[in-house]
């Protein structure tokens, strides 16, 4: 089973190269929907979490961990950022696990973490495809889509290590800067060199 991560910074469209990987059959998990699942589900981490953030306002009316909150206080705390890193990165890894004991029959799976680096993930994997995109585009996806400001989008773009270092650490690269027939056309030529 060759284990093969996608990564790229933030709105470079991984998700893009996920639904085309998985509309052509290949087993494929999103570590942020991990993260979602652990933040809504997973009582003890939740525990843990309203604990560290006890002085900070990360909750919803309902009393549930408010993931756009709790990003909002840590990318402006990097020590609270790093803590709470050490709490999640446990639990995905985990995850991440299981879903490789799940599917060891395959001949490729794919994992898509966004912080592959930043979290030294990539030492889990035999290959890593890198999804690259101007940063202009980044972030006028992350104002119209998340709707955030653009001070908040610069700044969650600036959070991440420059896209040419990730780039020196990957095996492949999709340079995601036009239209999906491209980057389809893309895919297809790393899974035919994987073949």
């Amino acid at each position: 089973m060759l284990k093969i991560a996608i990564t790229g910074n933030i709105a470079s469209g991984k998700s893009l190269v996920e639904k085309f990987l998985i509309k052509s059959g290949f087993k494929v998990i999103d570590s942020d929907i991990i993260v979602h699942q652990i933040l809504e589900f997973d009582k003890d981490t939740i525990k843990k979490i309203k604990e560290l953030f006890s002085s900070d306002d990360i909750l919803d009316e309902k009393g549930n961990i408010s993931r756009d909150k709790l990003g909002k206080v840590v990318f402006s705390n990097i020590k609270k950022k790093n803590a709470l890193e050490q709490i999640i990165h446990i639990k995905v890894k985990e995850k991440i696990d299981n879903f490789f004991e799940l599917n060891k029959e395959e001949r490729f799976v794919f994992v898509s973490v966004p912080l592959l680096f930043e979290a030294n993930f990539d030492k889990f994997f035999d290959k890593i495809i890198f999804i690259s995109a101007p940063e202009d585009i980044r972030l006028s996806r992350l104002i119209n889509r998340n709707k955030y400001s653009i001070e908040y989008a610069k700044k969650r773009i600036k959070s991440q290590e420059c896209e040419n270092e990730k780039i020196k650490k990957s095996d492949f690269v999709i340079y995601n800067k036009s239209d999906l027939k491209t980057l389809e056309e893309q895919i297809k030529n790393i899974l035919n060199k994987l073949n």
